[in-house]
Parts: C-alpha cells; sequence; structure tokens
C-alpha cells in the first residue's frame, strides 16, 4: 500500500502469487468508441474545478466513460494501460453474489438455508445457522473490523489466511457472532469469503470454472482476468 509500491503491486499481484486464470471469451463482444476529450471543469459545492486536478488527487489509474453502450473516452495513468490488469477487489463481492444467483436458478442453493448446509466448515462460529439469504444481504451477524493499521483487526487476519499454510476456509470458519442475523446490515467480507465456500461446495466446481461459464462466457470477455488463490487453491 506504501505510494511509491502501490500501482505497481495492484496491477502484477496475480503474478506476485499464486492465482487461477479466468480465460478470455472465444469471441469477445467489443465496445464501439467515439473518442472525445472530457469536459475540462465541473462544479462542486459552488466551486469550478479541473478534471485533470480531480483525476491526479484520486490516484486514478483508468477511466472509462460509457455513453448509451458507446465508448467516449478510455484512458490510462500511473504506469497502467489497456493491457495491464487492475485489481478488482470489492467488485468481487457482485461477481460472487452474481454466481450464487445462478447456482440459485440452477437449483444448487436454497437462499433459506443455513450456509452449513453446503459448507460444513462454517457450522461452528459466526455462521452456524445463518441463512444464505442473510450473508448475501450481509446481514449475517459476523463480526468485521477493516482497520487496516490494525494487525489484529479482522482484515489483517482475511490476508494473513492467504500467506503460504494459510486457508480462506480455515479463516471464515472463525467469524465471530456480533448481532442476529438478519437484523444488522454491515458491510463486510468475510460474507463474500463465506459465499464463495458454499458455492464450491454447493456446485461441486471452483468459482474460477464456475465464473468462466456464468459470466465470462456470456458477457464476451476481451481479456483474461485472474483471482488470487490461497494455498488450499480456494479463490479470495
Amino acid at each position: 500500500f506504501k505510494p511509491d509500491v502501490i500501482d505497481g503491486n495492484f496491477r502484477s499481484l496475480y503474478i506476485k502469487y499464486p492465482s487461477a486464470k479466468v480465460a478470455k471469451s472465444a469471441e469477445a463482444s467489443d465496445l464501439t468508441k467515439q473518442e472525445r476529450p472530457l469536459p475540462e471543469s465541473y462544479q462542486f459545492r459552488g466551486e469550478t474545478r479541473k478534471i485533470t486536478d480531480w483525476i491526479d488527487r484520486s490516484q486514478t489509474t483508468g477511466l472509462l466513460v460509457i455513453k448509451d453502450g458507446v465508448i467516449v473516452h478510455e484512458q490510462y495513468l500511473r504506469g497502467n494501460t489497456a493491457n495491464t490488469q487492475a485489481i478488482a477487489r470489492s467488485l468481487s463481492k457482485s461477481i460472487i453474489s452474481f454466481l450464487v444467483g445462478n447456482a440459485v436458478a440452477d437449483g444448487l442453493i436454497d437462499l433459506a438455508a443455513p450456509v452449513e448446509k453446503y459448507a460444513p466448515v462454517l457450522a461452528e462460529g459466526g455462521y452456524k445457522g445463518v441463512s444464505v439469504k442473510n450473508v448475501l444481504q450481509m446481514s449475517s451477524g459476523a463480526r468485521w473490523n477493516e482497520d487496516y493499521s490494525d494487525r489484529t483487526s479482522d482484515v489483517a487476519r482475511l490476508g494473513a489466511a492467504m500467506a503460504p499454510g494459510g486457508s480462506l476456509d480455515a479463516f471464515v470458519a472463525t467469524a465471530l457472532p456480533e448481532s442476529a442475523p438478519g437484523t444488522v446490515c454491515q458491510y463486510n467480507s468475510t460474507d463474500t469469503q463465506a459465499l464463495g465456500t458454499l458455492l464450491v461446495r454447493a456446485t461441486g466446481r471452483s468459482i474460477t470454472d464456475y465464473m468462466q461459464e456464468h459470466l465470462y462466457e456470456p458477457l464476451g470477455m476481451e481479456s483474461d482476468g485472474y483471482w488470487l488463490l490461497d494455498a488450499t487453491g480456494r479463490e479470495m
């Protein structure tokens, strides 16, 4: 996360760490491009500000503007290009939710069922008796502390599970209950990891493989994607 290395790290983690490839689609679904320059300024709280200043201040590495299905602006910064990878981070929450939805449609997952029905490793700790629906809605009641400066926080323990010999499944099994399921909506990355665990058990397939069929091919993705893996081969 240090300023001098964060950009390079965020486009190359799949090279530095074990990863699984989601192959680009056999037929890419190209978007029409009609490039035009960005406006020079925008209004914010009564002030006129430069868009270039916002891009620099926000440390943007890639900017894509789509209007009516047409790419009207595309640019890359800070060492990134159209051909480099960009870390998705919490975008994976939406991807996992989408894949669970496909498994529900395939009759492989019941939203009302407790998660341990599919993933026995979740039968203890904060996910015991919690329904799939509650976890999808981030109202599992499991504790989550995303303080990156606290080495004992939950997000720090999540990162430690990616170390050699670590296990993401073992990590989610140690989640602590904090509130009754279905009563509090709290942004919680462990919820997504728990969904990944049950998705693999319910489908009998890896997240990478299931995503290849249900998302990457239908979308016509033009580039390969990658999942970071723990020591057991589970996607993060």
